[in-house]
């Protein structure tokens, strides 16, 4: 896509380029709330007037210096600061390339335990997004030792990969909170299962593991099937609507989250904002095929 984009700019100048760039943004925008944190506390706002809650995540991530991994600490901070005097419904997410992983993982754990210290100051709980495969393990251990320090820090796991069974078993085991998805990140053969129904059969399990644990869990996925799965097994158990969540991503099956929560479970909506939102929302189309349609007809119209 970005190939494209720098194509359409040598070929049709830029006036034109930047109009056929500003539809690549604005349906960019259908899934992230803005590039400011105005813009993120505003979805929350409206988020919760619809009875549902929200989870931030500041987008970004592999970051380079340690300066760009402290930037990202301070805006962070700045957002559970902004959270707690809006007196919004929200809790924080982060990703610990963007606290500089790449760089050294005793720098993502430092950058991690100050937001995490400061968001339980304010009452609040932090979760760790889980990225591509290469980072599952070492991500898992820093999740797990900020978790037996603090306590208010959980973490993702991804139903593609092989070995989410055996980690979520020990998560489960630590008292650490899940969010569980499928998992959107092109991953190979070697640790990933390559058949969605082999994926939402691991969700499936997964989920039934999470549901059962007396950690409260996030059940995060669009999939109507495995939602009623989900609200089935609880119901089957005795697990009451208050005892896990669903969560879903902004701009996506807005009615099927307004619909849960009406029901009375309880819905929380993954609201990323930022200027770096390319990467996120590369992921969306690949995840969405139906979206990257959308754009090319867009961008050839005349």
């Amino acid at each position: 896509m970005r190939a494209l984009l720098l194509y359409l700019a040598g070929q049709e100048g830029f006036k034109n380029f930047a109009l056929k760039f500003k539809l690549f943004h604005d349906t960019a925008m259908r899934f992230v709330a803005g590039e400011s944190l105005e813009d993120a506390v505003r979805a929350v706002r409206q988020t919760n007037l619809q009875g549902l809650s929200g989870t931030l995540d500041l987008l970004g991530e592999n970051t380079l210096t340690p300066e760009d991994a402290d930037n990202a600490r301070r805006e962070v901070l700045e957002v559970i600061d902004r959270v707690r005097a809006e007196r919004v419904n929200c809790n924080i997410s982060v990703k610990l390339t963007q606290l500089g992983l790449d760089l050294d993982p005793e720098l993502a754990f430092q950058n991690l335990m100050g937001i995490a210290k400061h968001a339980r100051d304010a009452g609040n709980f932090v979760r760790v997004d889980m990225e591509s495969s290469r980072y599952t393990g070492i991500t898992l251990d820093i999740v797990m030792r900020a978790h037996a320090e603090l306590g208010n820090v959980g973490t993702v796991i991804q139903s593609c990969l092989y070995r989410s069974e055996r980690d979520t078993v020990d998560l489960v085991k630590r008292g650490i909170r899940v969010r569980l998805v499928k998992g959107a990140y092109l991953e190979p053969e070697s640790v990933a299962f390559r058949k969605k129904k082999e994926t939402d059969a691991n969700f499936s399990k997964l989920m039934r593991i999470l549901l059962a644990s007396e950690t409260y869990n996030a059940i995060a996925t669009h999939d109507e099937s495995l939602i009623s799965e989900a609200m089935e097994f609880a119901r089957s158990r005795g697990i009451s609507k208050d005892r896990f969540e669903f969560q879903m991503l902004f701009g996506i099956r807005r009615e099927l989250q307004l619909r849960l929560a009406q029901e009375g479970y309880n819905v929380r909506v993954y609201i990323p904002y930022g200027k770096r939102w390319y990467p996120y929302f590369m992921r969306r189309l690949a995840e969405r095929p139906a979206n990257v349609a959308f754009i090319l007809r867009n961008l050839f119209k005349k």
